[in-house]
């Protein structure tokens, strides 16, 4: 059965998904960036706002999700992780060329030593999450220069899932995971001018999944 704290739920439970906040979601889709806005939810009388079916069908194409999809989200939305857009804790910001450089990280992915920046992140970053903050724009459209990724290490990337690679080589990039064998990692680039890669996975140093973009 269809409630309003359902349909709201999918949605955020797909921008979850695609390591976007509500906000970013709406502006991938080409809406106002506050469309899905908590307070967007009520009407000022405090009566329940429901997304127009234009603006569901706009979020589905801009995610390449369809009708089913969604839906799977909407009945299986208590069990789903949900975005959470307040500030719950500080941690390290890394710029793309401080990942990329010797010394800054352990053989997992995690940051180490001290005097790193530290940023506000939603609740939902978990311990060893960290920051970082794109630089360039080849990973436009979805990413662009300046926007923070949320990266967790711990997690278990999956096929497409936004992803944080970095090389032995010391590149460090951002692209969506399509296959994962015992010796090659598949890799499609967010940027269509940029090509798509197949890496051995004796030359990954680590990947880590995009759980939040500032966007």
């Amino acid at each position: 059965m269809l409630s309003h704290e359902k349909v709201w739920a999918a949605i955020d439970a797909l921008a979850a998904r695609h390591a976007l906040s509500a906000s970013g979601l709406a502006k991938k889709a080409g809406l106002d960036s506050t469309a899905f806005n908590k307070s967007k939810r009520q009407s000022v009388d405090g009566r329940p706002r429901w997304p127009s079916t234009e603006s569901l069908a706009k979020i589905m194409a801009a995610t390449g999700s369809s009708l089913d999809e969604f839906m799977g989200f909407i009945t299986k939305s208590a069990d789903v992780p949900m975005i959470d857009t307040k500030p719950a804790k500080s941690v390290p910001l890394v710029g793309f060329a401080q990942a990329g450089a010797g010394g800054f990280f352990t053989d997992a992915g995690f940051p180490v030593g001290q005097g790193w920046d530290m940023v506000e992140a939603p609740a939902i970053v978990p311990e060893g999450g960290y920051a970082l903050e794109v630089q360039g724009d080849s990973m436009l459209p979805l990413y662009r220069h300046g926007d923070r990724l949320i990266v967790d290490p711990n997690a278990t990337a999956r096929k497409g899932d936004r992803v944080v690679v970095k090389t032995t080589g010391g590149e460090v990039t951002a692209k969506i995971l399509i296959r994962r064998t015992a010796d090659l990692v598949e890799l499609h680039s967010l940027n269509p001018e940029h090509p798509d890669r197949t890496l051995q996975l004796a030359d990954i140093e680590w990947i880590a999944r995009i759980v939040w973009a500032s966007q």
